[in-house]
Formats: structure tokens, C-alpha cells, sequence
């Protein structure tokens, strides 16, 4: 059997040739970025680094000692350098001279920016004195689920004493802040053979005078504690051994499937959600496990992990033996009403006269056996960031739990660093959400133009996107490109052929699974084709009616069957064409079946209005820049239609508008997020013609 927190022990990645050369910062950063690099180390976010540099004084010129220390909301994995704050060391002792107690010890706070060396604008963190004040070079504080399972136990400070000796010392849980900054600094000095410190239910500090010793005498701390669970768990069954089997992987997604927008309906009315699932093996061991539930029940202990989990999951009773989805399904409302109720006594019971109102009452975290985990947020990467914080918490609760007993934070300390103003105030610097923050969006001939620009105007307001094509090559290369542009956890693609039920069913499943619900379809898959009506063949017809009619039926159908079951409303947004509204020659397929999309919209938005589901169309014309249908025969076809040069097509179709224009990608995607936003929140059935103007498709 293998450690309960860890699968290996951790590797000395410190490459001297790379760290050659390297100035203190510069080896700073290194070593942030070496242990950040491991979630086992630390979570994203969590922990944070330091180092007392040597620097000249820009005003006297003289050597000062400055503190660089990981600068508020930053993460020790992927920080640059000016991610660090750094404050003279010698303003930061002078702070210990005002200092009036534990019971001020937050105005301390706003004594930081006071410090900052060198005009530097990042925001020193509220754990800076817990770095100012030991008495050593560099200092690492890190979140290691092995030495955090030692220190959620009712005999951490035993454990800690058998397992590193005097080596590594402890310290009883205190909140972060100046008053913990004094304990380890009385700690250090009191015990100078001591090279760090177990704060219980917290994490490890680790010190020394150089950055390589700092970071490898970290691993070897974290590693000596995995080799003991190695040794202590032999043999043991983890959370009392399982009681449920997983379902196999497809049958794990498609309850998830299922369940998620369910989920995301009834906590997603106030704000939008987006959904994260997980079901590596870490998450199956617990969900399967005998003590699921009573583990569950106690909360998490770490201080960063519940700030982004909440105290404690929901545990849904879905019974892989029996599959009993449509029960669980039926007992949402109420298991989620009664999460709410319990959250909002926990508020009541631990509420403070100057307390914050009580934020969301909804889960975090859900967890369903032989399934895995399901986690919403504001957004994806949310979701998703706070689904692994739960993974370390169950880490710690198996190492806990294998050696003695896991114990959560006490209710109240969780709830006084949940409701902390000192988090409260910077909750409220947040920027106001973007218009369409936690919306997801599926757009189909999400790799073409139209469909790009589209997805690249959603990002900007905030959504998730999933873009479907049939083009594997341009989709990855689209996914790839808007992934760097506006992060990864933002843009996913699926492989769609709109005219098959089956993959358009598939594709909306993958959705689902991957951000939880739907809120907006954009339906743009097309082709072109143009011919004298007498020489249209059947294929031709049945290929046009096939993708833009039947292809835009299936899309909105499993859409709009989706956006129902949500209760949340939404947007259907259908691409059409000017010659769905206009005749034109020698494209009667084409334009009897963008006809045929037209009112297929009229259709469903009739439908879709009891249920708060917009639906709107949107007729270009002759969008040339960036556009499939445009490469092939279509361009050559519309050419020698209008006996001109290729080359000239642009120029001509500007002519003939009436406003004299060229109509662009840009310009229908900048509709399609009017039709998709609250914007236009009263408007459905409608036609918005972005044409430059022309007067055969006027729709009065």
C-alpha cells in the first residue's frame, strides 16, 4: 500500500547550473516555483516564500535590508518576480514597537504599506510578519498534505515530536497575522537547533540561511513525513474501506452529466455558476469509502482550504449499486435546501457583532459516490482550483485518519477567518464581474470565422466557451489559440457533425461534464453552395437542408432541452443568412434551407419564452474575411454570378450595400453578444440583419 498523502516521495529538482549567476530574488523565485510546482507541496495560492535581501537604499545609497515575501493574492507555482513585495526590514521591526495586542493585531494591517521598499505597488499579505520576524535568511511556508495530516490530529504536537525529534518544532493553531509572526519568531530564537516549526491544523515553516538549503531542507521535512505514513499505514484500509464500487469511466460522466445542471439550476439563480468534475482515484477512494460521510461532517482543517471549499462538502445519496440517479435527482431540492439551512445556523451561531452579511449559502463541493466530485463557482478555474483544494483535504484526512483521528478547524476559528474583514475588504476591491461572468456558451463552426470571432467576444465579457467543428485541425488550433489568449479552463472543443444526433448528443454531454450547464448556443455551422435551380442535384439539396436546417433542429433541441431542465433561462442565437429573407439566384438550396432556420427560430422562441429562453437570428451577408464557405467553390461561384474577379468580391459586395461597407466577423459576433447578454434580455423572435444595409432583406 502506498502513503495515504502521497504516492512518491518529492524530488530535489534544484538545477545548480540553471541556479548559477542567479541574484537573491532571482533564487527567490526559483525556489517559489520549484515547490509551487507540486500540489502536494502546496495548493494554488497557499503558502508563501521569502527572503531578506541586501539591496541600496534608492534615497541614501546605503545597504538595507529588505524582506521579499510572496505579495498578497499571488501563488508561489506560477509568480514572477513582481509578485513579491518587499518592505524594509528595518520599518517592519519598528512596527513591533506599536503594536497594542492581539486584540488590534488587524490594524497592523495598514501599517504594512508604510514599509514598502522602492515604490514597489504590490500589497504586502497579511502573513508578512510571519516571515519578518524569524531570525533567518529565507523562509519557506508551505501546505503539504502530509504534514498537514500531522497537524489535524488531537495529538499533532506527539506526533511531531516522534516523527522529527527535535529537528522540527510546534505550535498551537493561531490565525494568521502579527501575533503568530511574534510566536515563531520567539519560537526560532528560543530554539535555535529547531530548523522549522508544525503549526497544528495549518501547514510547516521551514528556515534557513541560503535559498537552496531553504528548498531542499523543505523536502526533506515534507519527505520525512511521507516515509513515516509509509511505514505507520501498512496494511490499513483508508476511511474505513470502501462500501461502494466506481461505475466505470463513461457511466461516471454521464451521471455527471446529468446531475450538474441540475445542481447549477437550483444554486445559480442569484449568481452564475460553472461547474468543475473530478474522478481521479483520490476522490473515488473517499466517495467509496465507509467514513465518507462522518469525514465530511468535520470540515476541512487547513485555513486555505476551506476558504475556497467552504467548512464542508454536500454528500449526495446516489447509490452506484443501484443507480438510483432520478431519486437523487427528486431529493435535490431538499438536500440542497437543507445545506443552505445548515450553513445559515453555522452563520448565526458564530456571527460576531461587525461580522460581513452571510455570503452564498449554496455548497462548494458535492461529492457522490462512485462517481467523484462535482464543484461550482463564479468560474472555471474556480471550480476547478477549489475541487483540488478538497483533494488535498482528503489527503489530510487519510493520513489522519490512518495514524489517529482527523480533526476540522474549530467551528468558530473557521468561521472568524470565513468571515475575516481583513478577507471581507478585499472581497470588496474585487472588480465587478463582467457581463457575462459564469455563462457558458456552445457555438457550433466554432473554428470558422464568424464562429471565433464570436467565442473571442464572449471571453471578453467573461464566459466559458465550447467550441464545436467538424475540422479537427483548425478546432485544436482555434482551442490553442484562445486557451493562451484568455486561459485554458475558458475554451474547450468538441469534435460535432451537427447532422448526427448521436455526436450532436455527445457534444453536449462533454459540456456538461466539463463546465456544468449551458446558457447561450450560438448555432453557425454552414456550408454554401450555388447553382442554376435545374441543375441542383438531390445531393446538393439534401446536403443544404441537412446541415443548415436539420443540423440547426438538433443543436437548439438539445439545447433548449438543457437550458429546461436548468430553470435558468438562456439565449439561442441562430446564424442565418440575408438569402433567408431575399431570393437569390442560383441558390435555391441555400437559401430555401437558411429560410427554413429563420422560422425554425420563430418556432422555438414561441416555445422557449414560458421558460425564460430567448431565441434570435441573426442574418449576415456577404461576410468574406476569415469565413469557410467562402474558400471553396462558393467565392468562385459567387465570382462568375456577378461576372467579376475573386479578388474584387469584397469591393463589390461593399458597393452594393447601402451604407457602403464591408461586413466583417467582428461585426456579427459584436450582435451575437447583444442577443446573448442581458442587453437584450427583452427581446426574442427577432431578426437582426448585419448587412451594411440591404434593402430586398429589410424584414418591415
Amino acid at each position: 500500500m502506498t502513503s495515504p498523502v502521497s504516492k512518491t516521495l518529492l524530488d530535489n529538482r534544484w538545477d545548480d547550473a540553471r541556479a548559477a549567476g542567479m541574484s537573491e530574488p532571482e533564487l527567490l523565485l526559483y525556489r517559489s516555483n520549484l515547490l509551487g510546482s507540486d500540489k502536494r507541496i502546496t495548493n494554488f495560492g497557499g503558502g508563501n516564500t521569502s527572503a531578506k535581501v541586501v539591496e541600496k537604499d534608492p534615497l541614501s545609497g546605503e545597504d538595507v535590508t529588505v524582506l521579499w515575501v510572496k505579495g498578497s493574492g499571488g501563488d508561489v507555482g506560477s509568480m514572477k518576480l513582481d509578485g513579491f513585495a518587499t518592505l524594509y526590514q528595518s520599518k517592519l521591526d519598528a512596527l513591533q514597537g506599536i503594536y497594542r495586542g492581539l486584540e488590534f493585531e488587524d490594524e497592523m494591517v495598514g501599517y504594512l504599506p508604510h514599509c514598502t521598499f522602492n515604490l514597489n505597488p504590490r500589497a504586502a499579505s497579511i502573513d508578512t510578519p510571519l516571515h519578518a520576524y524569524v531570525p533567518y535568511r529565507h523562509v519557506d511556508h508551505m501546505h503539504p498534505d502530509a504534514v498537514i495530516a500531522i497537524a489535524a490530529t488531537p495529538n499533532s504536537k506527539e506526533l511531531t515530536k516522534l516523527i522529527y525529534g527535535d529537528e522540527i518544532g510546534w505550535l498551537p493553531w493561531k490565525r494568521p497575522g502579527f501575533e503568530l509572526g511574534l510566536w515563531l519568531s520567539k519560537f526560532a530564537r528560543e530554539n535555535p537547533k529547531a530548523k522549522g516549526v508544525v503549526l497544528e491544523s495549518h501547514g510547516l515553516f521551514t528556515w534557513a540561511d541560503t535559498a537552496k538549503d531553504c528548498y531542499e531542507l523543505t523536502l526533506a521535512i515534507i519527505n520525512k513525513a511521507i516515509a513515516w505514513f509509509d511505514k505507520e499505514t501498512v496494511g490499513k484500509a483508508p476511511f474505513g474501506g470502501a462500501v461502494a464500487s466506481a461505475l466505470d469511466p463513461e457511466k461516471r460522466r454521464a451521471v455527471a452529466a446529468a446531475l450538474m445542471p441540475e445542481i447549477r439550476g437550483r444554486i445559480g439563480k442569484t449568481e452564475s455558476k460553472v461547474g468543475h468534475f473530478d474522478d481521479q482515484d483520490a476522490v473515488l477512494e473517499f466517495v467509496n469509502a465507509a467514513e465518507l460521510k462522518p469525514l465530511a461532517a468535520l470540515g476541512t482543517s487547513c485555513p486555505d482550504h476551506f476558504l475556497r471549499t467552504k467548512i464542508r462538502p454536500l454528500v449526495l445519496d446516489y447509490d452506484p449499486a443501484r443507480d438510483n440517479l432520478d431519486e437523487v435527482i427528486a431529493g435535490l431540492d431538499a438536500a440542497i435546501e437543507a445545506y443552505r439551512a445548515d450553513y445559515a445556523a453555522y452563520y448565526e451561531r458564530c456571527k460576531r457583532a461587525n461580522s460581513p452579511a452571510m455570503r452564498d449559502p449554496n455548497a462548494v463541493v458535492y461529492l457522490v459516490p462512485g462517481v467523484g466530485m462535482i464543484t461550482f463557482a463564479r468560474d472555471k478555474a474556480t471550480a476547478r482550483i477549489s475541487g483540488e483544494f478538497y483533494v488535498n483535504a482528503i489527503n489530510v484526512m487519510r493520513g489522519a485518519s490512518s495514524v489517529s483521528t482527523y480533526v476540522g478547524l474549530p467551528e468558530q476559528e473557521a468561521f472568524d477567518i470565513e468571515y475575516w474583514l481583513l478577507e471581507e475588504a478585499k472581497l470588496q476591491r474585487m472588480p465587478k464581474p463582467k457581463s457575462l461572468a459564469g455563462r457558458i456558451a456552445f457555438i457550433t463552426g466554432g473554428a470558422g470565422g464568424i464562429g471565433s470571432a464570436t467565442a473571442v467576444r464572449y471571453l471578453q465579457e467573461g464566459a466559458v466557451v465550447v467550441l464545436a467543428d467538424i475540422d479537427q485541425g483548425s478546432l485544436d488550433a482555434r482551442v490553442e489559440e484562445l486557451g493562451k489568449r484568455f486561459g485554458k479552463d475558458n475554451v474547450r472543443g468538441v469534435i460535432a457533425n451537427v447532422t448526427s444526433e448521436a455526436q450532436t448528443i455527445e457534444a453536449f454531454r462533454k459540456t456538461l461534464v466539463e463546465y456544468g450547464g449551458l446558457d447561450i448556443l450560438v448555432s453557425n455551422a454552414g456550408i454554401s453552395s450555388a447553382a442554376p435551380f435545374e441543375d441542383t442535384t438531390l445531393e446538393v439539396w439534401d446536403r443544404n437542408i441537412s446541415i443548415l436546417a436539420t443540423g440547426y433542429f438538433l443543436v437548439s433541441r438539445e439545447a433548449y432541452r438543457i437550458l429546461k431542465k436548468q430553470k435558468l433561462g438562456g439565449a439561442i442565437v441562430f446564424i442565418a443568412s440575408k438569402n433567408g429573407l431575399a431570393a437569390s439566384a442560383g441558390a435555391s438550396a441555400y437559401g430555401a434551407a437558411k429560410a427554413a432556420e429563420i422560422h425554425l427560430a420563430r418556432c422555438l422562441a414561441l416555445e422557449g419564452a414560458p421558460f425564460g429562453i430567448r431565441v434570435n437570428t441573426i442574418n449576415p451577408d456577404a461576410v468574406l474575411r476569415g469565413s469557410k464557405i467562402w474558400q471553396g467553390e462558393w467565392r468562385s461561384q459567387r465570382a462568375q454570378s456577378n461576372r467579376i474577379g475573386e479578388d474584387d468580391l469584397e469591393e463589390f459586395y461593399r458597393k452594393r450595400s447601402l451604407l457602403q461597407r464591408s461586413v466583417f466577423p467582428e461585426d456579427i459576433a459584436e450582435a451575437a453578444y447583444f442577443l446573448a447578454s442581458d442587453l437584450s434580455a427583452k427581446s426574442t423572435g427577432n431578426i437582426i440583419n448585419v448587412d451594411a444595409g440591404n434593402a430586398v432583406s429589410f424584414t418591415r
